[in-house]
């Protein structure tokens, strides 16, 4: 046992463990969610967050020590997101003609997705760290760090609530939208995107490809909106 961990020691201090530590991690989440019949509980993000945290916690490995590694894919969330450009072309005349509907649904998506979670924290008496990395767990993560920085946030903090707000929109988006009977895939996209961003747009696109362009659309203008609601949103609270 002392020499497992002298190794595991030495092995965990290399960016490459915990890079391959992350891809396998999803890799298995993806297995279970194909053997579960793509069933949105089993969302592959969230097993392989299971996964990874149970494994950071059973070796006792910090934060740091885990991004050191992992960052490679971190740096791949921005190219991801440009990516998502390519399926919004081929909807284009689908967006224009659907082009004052967008705009409204992104303006009651972003100011409610930011004034209640805002004012649901509040009234529990949350610190006004917390209440500044809430602002903007509904835009996708590079955009959602930047803005709870500049507000005062913990960018750790705010990371961890984006990604549980893309996890459970991705679970409960589906079922939630189908018992509403919404048949329209292009609202159906949208709201998935301006509400869980990358994780939900690509549940979307599990779904149906025009939803999927339309959740990248959401993702992409909620954004946009997050970065000048939010603190308008914060400044209500504080």
């Amino acid at each position: 046992m002392t020499e497992f961990a002298e190794i595991w020691s030495y092995l965990s201090q290399g960016p490459l463990l915990w890079l391959t530590a992350t891809l396998a991690a999803y890799a298995l989440g993806d297995a279970c969610f194909r053997a579960a019949g793509r069933n949105p509980l089993a969302n592959p993000v969230l097993i392989s967050v299971v996964v990874l945290a149970a494994l950071l916690w059973l070796t006792g490995t910090t934060y740091a020590t885990y991004f050191a590694g992992a960052q490679f894919v971190h740096f791949l969330l921005g190219p991801a997101t440009v990516a998502l450009a390519l399926p919004l072309y081929d909807s284009l005349p689908q967006l224009r003609r659907a082009l004052l509907p967008v705009l409204a649904a992104l303006i009651v998506g972003s100011l409610t997705a930011a004034l209640s979670a805002l004012a649901i924290a509040h009234a529990f008496g949350v610190s006004p760290e917390v209440l500044a990395a809430l602002a903007a767990k509904s835009a996708t993560a590079p955009v959602a760090i930047g803005i709870a920085e500049r507000m005062g946030g913990s960018p750790t903090l705010t990371a961890m609530l984006v990604i549980l707000t893309g996890v459970t929109g991705a679970v409960v988006a589906t079922p939630v939208l189908n018992a509403l009977r919404l048949k329209d895939w292009r609202a159906r996209g949208f709201a998935v995107g301006v509400t869980s961003h990358g994780i939900g747009t690509a549940r979307a696109f599990q779904v149906h490809p025009t939803a999927g362009a339309f959740a990248g659309l959401g993702m992409a203008l909620n954004a946009i909106a997050t970065a000048l609601i939010a603190p308008f949103a914060l400044s209500l609270f504080q």
